[in-house]
């Protein structure tokens, strides 16, 4: 059937490929249909309302704002971890940006699919890496599905250690064609390389931040006026100057005590009083950290984030 809202093009396509006998008997109708409305468009089937219908907002999903073992924690009862409030049960850290171009993910955790099924997030066409542990790397292979239906590869953007690490642990995916087992059994992807240089995605600049976690050099990204630093424990002298002008800035803050290789509370939140954002929201959150009781005490404008928050760009 010829959805109304795919517009004449799209009927005379259709009639195209009924007299064409050149068309392969196995050709999926609607498939080629889709392909030409959205080539016409130019927009992506990935960004809906919920309902299907297509949205252009450039805005960030906040996909999971946990820590590495998520909230709630297996075998813990404390009051975090026993809580109904939704907005303390967090998956691990990924964010889904729209832009009016498409969809790109950044990072792929665990709970990637079911990220993406709670937003109704449809496709995913590039990822951009934060650094490659595992809560924030391990979500990958559900990739697969986006190469199949797009057919093409999904582009990975990431450092060059990152990649390394991602050859390795998908090293399946990376191997001559005839050791797939069949169409679809491994992710398509390919490899760009980043270092600091802003890129062009989707038609939106994403500008990289160099942040250091414990001892290893990663990466947060700009996106307009919002900037998004996970993962971080030291925050370079050089990095503050990606970090002027900011709308919102998400940032890291595990909990109230310093950690090794994360901000906590008390970190963060001297980085926002000197970025002076008008709004931070705080992600990688531990089970040591209530939502609401956190929120009450924290300052005006500082608010910890949660699964699903939207945050435009």
């Amino acid at each position: 059937m010829i959805r109304r809202d795919h517009g004449p093009n799209a009927r005379q396509f259709l009639r195209r490929w009924r007299r064409s006998p050149s068309t392969p008997p196995r050709a999926s109708l609607p498939r080629l249909v889709a392909a030409h409305a959205l080539a016409r468009l130019k927009v992506s089937p990935s960004i809906t309302d919920g309902g299907g219908r297509r949205s252009v907002n450039r805005e960030l999903i906040l996909l999971g704002t946990g820590t590495s073992h998520g909230v709630p924690i297996i075998g813990c009862h404390c009051p975090v971890c026993l809580s109904d409030d939704p907005r303390n049960q967090r998956t691990r850290t990924g964010v889904a940006v729209h832009t009016p171009e498409g969809t790109f993910l950044i990072d792929t955790p665990p709970e990637l699919r079911i990220q993406l099924l709670r937003e109704k997030i449809d496709v995913a066409h590039a990822v951009v890496y934060t650094h490659s542990h595992a809560d924030h790397l391990f979500g990958l292979d559900d990739l697969r599905l986006f190469g199949y239906r797009l057919n093409r590869p999904i582009p990975l953007f990431c450092e060059e250690l990152v990649e390394q690490q991602i050859r390795a642990a998908y090293s399946y995916a990376f191997q001559a064609g005839d050791a797939e087992l069949h169409h679809g059994a491994v992710p398509k992807l390919e490899i760009r390389r980043i270092g600091l240089d802003p890129f062009e995605l989707l038609g939106v600049t994403v500008t990289p931040i160099r942040l250091i976690h414990g001892k290893l050099p990663v990466l947060g990204f700009r996106l307009g006026d919002v900037a998004f630093c996970t993962d971080v424990s030291y925050l370079p002298e050089e990095s503050y100057s990606r970090l002027e002008g900011l709308d919102v800035l998400i940032i890291d803050a595990l909990r109230d005590q310093p950690h090794a290789t994360h901000f906590g509370i008390p970190q963060a939140l001297e980085v926002i009083r000197r970025v002076k954002p008008r709004r931070a929201y705080l992600t990688h959150v531990s089970h040591h950290l209530d939502y609401a009781t956190t929120n009450a005490r924290l300052p005006s404008g500082v608010e910890l984030a949660y699964d699903g928050l939207r945050v435009p760009y």
